[in-house]
C-alpha cells in the first residue's frame, strides 16, 4: 500500500516550521514524488552553451532523473532534447559529450536519423509503414523538444512541467549572484574550462543541497583537512605571502563568530547565498593585472562593486550552486533516495589572466572535485546521516537553530550567518512545488 502517493496531506506532513519527517531522505516513494512534482515543476539547471560551442556538439545528463541532451542546433540555438529515439526509446547519445557525426543524431538500434532540431530525417525500409497509422502517431513527429528552456547568460535551466512559474517568477533577484560571476569576467562571459567532473555522494540529494550553506559544519567536519594547513602555517609573519592553496583552505577553519557574522540571505523558492558581508574567498591576495583589465572594461567604480561581491555559495533550488567569486559549479543529479550524483565544473573568465583560471581549478581540487579533500569530509558526514537516521527513537530532524516562530511565506531576507534559515526555506518550498499547479503557476 503506498504511504505517500495517494495521500498529499500526508507528505505535506512530514515538512513542519522547525523540524522535517526523516522520511524525506529515507523513502523511496517521497523520492518518485519529487521527480514527479518538485524536480518537475521547478526550473533545473542542464549545462552551460559553452560546452556545446558549435553547430552539432553535444552535452548528455539528467533532468529529474530522465535523460536529456543538451545540443546546439544548425541554426546556432541551443536546445535540450529527451535522449530516446521515438522508435523503440533506446537512447540516442552515450557518450558524456561530442559531436554529433554529419550533423545528425542517429539511433545505435535500428539507424532512425534525426535532424538537430529532434526531427525525423530518415526511416531505413520506410515503406514498411505505409497503409498504418504511423504518419499520425508520437513517434513520427520525431525526438521530444523541451519547450520551456532559458538560456540566462550562458547557464541553460529547463521545466519539465507544462505550466508552473516563468523562469523570471521562479528566480527572482537571486540572478544577481549569476550575474556577478559572468561580470567578473572582463570579457562578459564565461567558458566552461576542461571536462565534467563527477561522483557519487551515498545520500539523499537534500544533504547535499542543504550543507552549502550549513556554516555551523566547516569548523569540525574540515578540522582535520584545513586543521593541518592552519598548522603548517603557524608562525609565518603576516608579510609573508600565502601559498594559494593555503589561502583557500584557511577560511575553512575560521571561528563561530566569523561564519555567524558573514550573514545568509533568503529568497522565496528556496534560493540563498551565505556571505553577505564576507565570506571566506573575501582574503584571497590581489590581481593587480586583473583589476586594470576589469576597471577598463567597466569602469573604476563598477569594476570595485562587481568584485567587493563575494559571495560563498548561492543554492538556485534545488540543482545549482555557484560560488561567483571563484568561478566554479556544482550541481546535484538524483538518482535515488540514497544516490546522488555530484558534477563538478570550472569557468574560465574571458579575458582575464590565466592566473585567475589556476586559482579555479586549485579550488576545484582541493574543495569540490572527486579526488578533493574538504569535499570529502563531506561526503563522510552525508553518509553517516544517511545511515544514522534509519536509527529509531527520533523520526524528526531538528532545524530549529535561530527559528523565529512568525517566519512564513515571505521569509526572504539577510539572517544571521550561522541560522538554519535556508534550509527551512528550501523545505517550505518542497512543501509549495509538491503539490500539482495551476496552469497560472499558482499552487493549488
Amino acid at each position: 500500500m503506498d504511504k505517500y502517493r495517494n495521500q498529499p496531506d500526508a507528505v505535506q506532513a512530514l515538512v513542519r516550521e522547525d523540524q522535517v519527517h526523516r522520511d524525506v531522505y529515507l523513502s523511496p516513494e517521497v523520492f518518485a514524488l519529487e521527480m514527479e512534482h518538485l524536480w518537475r515543476n521547478t526550473w533545473i539547471y542542464v549545462g552551460h552553451d559553452s560546452q556545446v560551442p558549435t553547430s552539432g556538439d553535444f552535452y548528455t545528463t539528467t533532468v529529474a532523473t530522465q535523460p536529456v541532451i543538451l545540443l546546439r542546433g544548425e541554426d546556432a540555438v541551443v536546445r535540450v532534447l529527451m535522449n530516446r529515439c521515438a522508435h523503440k526509446g533506446a537512447q540516442l547519445v552515450s557518450a558524456p559529450s561530442g559531436q554529433c557525426e554529419g550533423h545528425l543524431l542517429r539511433c545505435p538500434y535500428h539507424g532512425w536519423t534525426y535532424r538537430l532540431d529532434g526531427s525525423v530525417r530518415s526511416i531505413p525500409q520506410k515503406s514498411g509503414y505505409d497503409g498504418t497509422a504511423f504518419a499520425d502517431s508520437t513517434a513520427a513527429q520525431g525526438v521530444v523538444v523541451l519547450q520551456n528552456i532559458k538560456n540566462y547568460r550562458g547557464f541553460v535551466f529547463v521545466r519539465l512541467a507544462q505550466s508552473g512559474p516563468s523562469f523570471e517568477e521562479y528566480f527572482g533577484d537571486s540572478l544577481s549572484s549569476i550575474d556577478n560571476m559572468v561580470d567578473r569576467a572582463p570579457g562578459g562571459r564565461l567558458e566552461v574550462a576542461g571536462g565534467t567532473l563527477r561522483y557519487l555522494h551515498d545520500c539523499n540529494w537534500k544533504m547535499f543541497i542543504e550543507n552549502l550553506n550549513d556554516t555551523m559544519h566547516p569548523m569540525v567536519a574540515h578540522e582535520a583537512a584545513a586543521g593541518t594547513a592552519k598548522k603548517l602555517w603557524a608562525g609565518q609573519p603576516d608579510t609573508m605571502p600565502k601559498p594559494m592553496a593555503v589561502e583557500q583552505f584557511l577560511p575553512f577553519v575560521n571561528g563561530y563568530a566569523f561564519f555567524e557574522g558573514m550573514g545568509v540571505k533568503l529568497w522565496e523558492n528556496g534560493h540563498s547565498y551565505s556571505g553577505v558581508k564576507f565570506s571566506i574567498h573575501s582574503q584571497y591576495a590581489a590581481e593587480g593585472e586583473y583589476e586594470t583589465l576589469m576597471e577598463q572594461a567597466y569602469g573604476a567604480e563598477r569594476a570595485r562593486a562587481i568584485l567587493g561581491e563575494v559571495r560563498h555559495n548561492t543554492v538556485y533550488y534545488p540543482s545549482l550552486t555557484i560560488k561567483g567569486a571563484i568561478q566554479a559549479i556544482r550541481i546535484a543529479r538524483p538518482i535515488a533516495h540514497d544516490k546522488t550524483l555530484i558534477e563538478s565544473v570550472t569557468f574560465r573568465l574571458v579575458g582575464a589572466p590565466d592566473h585567475l583560471l589556476e586559482r579555479t581549478v586549485l579550488y576545484t581540487r582541493l574543495i569540490n572535485a572527486p579526488t578533493s579533500v574538504v569535499g570529502h569530509d563531506d561526503r563522510h558526514c552525508y553518509r553517516a546521516m544517511q545511515q544514522g537516521l534509519a536509527t529509531d527513537g527520533n523520526e524528526w530532524v531538528s532545524l530549529h537553530r535561530n527559528h523565529d516562530p512568525v517566519e512564513r511565506e515571505g521569509m526572504a531576507g539577510v539572517y544571521n550567518g550561522l541560522s538554519e534559515v535556508s534550509m527551512r526555506g528550501q523545505f517550505r518550498a518542497w512543501a509549495r512545488f509538491m503539490q500539482p499547479l495551476k496552469p497560472t503557476g499558482e499552487s493549488v
